[in-house]
Formats: C-alpha cells, sequence, structure tokens
C-alpha cells in the first residue's frame, strides 16, 4: 500500500481555497484539508498522514489522531517540524514501502527524494486531489441516476404509468 506524507500547513498555504480560510480560521482550514484528504485517501486506498507542525507551541506533545484506516492526523511535539517527523518516518519506512511526500519545500523535497520517497508540490498534489474529487462527484451523480430509476425497475409497468400520470398532472 502507498503511504502518503502531507505537510499540512505547507498545503494549506499553497491552495487558494485553503489560504483564503486561513485568513479566518486556521482551524477551519485544518479542517477543510482533513476533510478532503478523507474522500481522497477513501478514494485510492492510500494510507495517508497528515502533518501539522507544533514546534513553535509552548509544551504541546505529540498527538496522533487515527480518524480512519487509512488516514492519521499528526501534530507535531513542542520543538519539531512537520518537516523533521517526516524525516524521521521516511527513514524508518523510505526503502521498504512506496512513500510519497506532499511538500513544497524545496530542501525537504531533495532530502527525503535521498532517503527513498518520491515527492510532489503541494500544487501538483492540489490538481491530483481535484481529479479524485471530480471522479468521485461524477460516480456519486451516476449512482443517484441508478438508483432514480430504481423504483420503475421495482413495480409493474402499468403501476409505474399510472404514478406518472398523477405525477404530471400536479
Amino acid at each position: 500500500m502507498k503511504s502518503i506524507f502531507v505537510d499540512g500547513y505547507n498545503v494549506i498555504n499553497s491552495w487558494s481555497e485553503l489560504r483564503e480560510i486561513k485568513k479566518y480560521s486556521l482551524e477551519s482550514a485544518r479542517g477543510k484539508l482533513i476533510e478532503t484528504l478523507q474522500n481522497y485517501s477513501g478514494y485510492n486506498g492510500y494510507k495517508l498522514f497528515i502533518i501539522f507542525d507544533a514546534h513553535l507551541q509552548i509544551g504541546s506533545i505529540e498527538k496522533k489522531e487515527k480518524l480512519t484506516n487509512n488516514l492519521v492526523v499528526v501534530y507535531t511535539k513542542e520543538g519539531q517540524t512537520a518537516d523533521e517527523f517526516i524525516e524521521k518516518a521516511i527513514n524508518i519506512i523510505g526503502r521498504k514501502i512506496e512513500v510519497c511526500v506532499v511538500t513544497s519545500d524545496s530542501l525537504e523535497q531533495q532530502v527525503i527524494f535521498q532517503r527513498g520517497a518520491t515527492r510532489m508540490s503541494s500544487v501538483e498534489f492540489y490538481y491530483e486531489v481535484m481529479n479524485i474529487e471530480n471522479k468521485i462527484r461524477v460516480q456519486t451523480e451516476k449512482d443517484n441516476l441508478e438508483k432514480k430509476n430504481l423504483l420503475k425497475e421495482l413495480i409493474k409497468k402499468e403501476v409505474f404509468e399510472k404514478l406518472e400520470i398523477i405525477r404530471r398532472s400536479q
């Protein structure tokens, strides 16, 4: 299974919609990113880690929230950046399984590449996520259309025709 590590604040600052939300509420921007990536990881089946650094938060301890089997949100401890957390994780798993790191930090991209992971910029990731969101939307619309036709298939033709006459007369 492919694992993806996402530098949460890097993505928030790179995606225009999240940047706008952040102006009013950083917590809301984090929530929107988490919700969006929950759909993405569920659709692809990727194990996804979103890392938010708390290195400037005095007294902060590392906290991991497993939201689904495929999505874990990590808040780093005081003094630890998201980059440091990701590098440490890549050192452990980078050459054992397929790992991709999402960040636009060019120095970080070089470091993780040397440790066995692939890299993707936050902007490239945005387009990939939006493509998946579109596929989910199309599939949902298709599923809804199929459900609309379900009644016709469940009842006798004569009954359906009578119901259709009643529906059109109103």
